[in-house]
């Protein structure tokens, strides 16, 4: 059950084995179904979760319905509310599985925990903030100076595992555009081809 996160774990630093148990005591596994929300808005985001099976989204509605997708998640991926979970302050977004998942989950406390015992773990999880917060940033660029094509063609060479498994309106609102103007994209691309 633990392999996977192990590995890595293993990219960052390094446990003893007596620290790999401490830390893998403080996760706790979760299978979730298809559709279901691990968060929701104005709920506190207790929680960060590694994904070892499943995909996930992350998304804001706004005041009229709209979803923004904010993000999609795989295997080897966490997903949490970063603000949520550190100010323990009600959040905004919403976190939905779309496919069945298991998880490996830490929450608020333990984190505290694991920080407390294994302080080296610090480190990986602020590398984790700072590759998202790149991502993000390098995304916003993305939108303010990429068109719609230029974007679902980096989309599709970066994330093609995300392509196959997502319904294509939802990478639509990923990327910023109407579904309809999607299709017309990648209508546009195969003639191309």
């Amino acid at each position: 059950m633990f392999e996977q996160i192990d590995q890595y774990v293993d990219r960052i630093i390094s446990l003893t084995p007596e620290e790999r148990e401490v830390f893998h005591s403080l996760l706790k596994f979760r299978r979730v179904r298809k559709r279901t929300y691990l968060l929701q808005e104005n709920d506190i985001c207790d929680f960060e979760a590694y994904i070892v099976k499943g995909c996930i989204r992350t998304y804001y509605l706004s005041d009229d319905g709209t979803e923004t997708i904010l993000s999609f998640a795989i295997e080897d991926w966490w997903v949490s509310d970063p603000y949520s979970f550190t100010e323990q302050t009600p959040s905004n977004m919403f976190i939905e599985s779309l496919e069945d998942c298991e998880l490996l989950i830490i929450d608020y406390k333990s984190k505290a925990t694991l920080y407390e015992k294994i302080p080296k773990f610090e480190t990986l999880f602020r590398l984790l903030i700072q590759r998202s917060l790149f991502a993000l940033q390098k995304r916003f660029h993305s939108l303010v100076s990429q068109t719609a094509e230029q974007r679902y063609l980096a989309f599709i060479e970066k994330y093609p595992q995300v392509v196959q498994r997502v319904p294509q309106n939802q990478i639509a609102r990923y990327l910023g555009v109407s579904p309809e103007f999607l299709s017309k994209v990648r209508s546009t691309m195969h003639k191309k081809k």
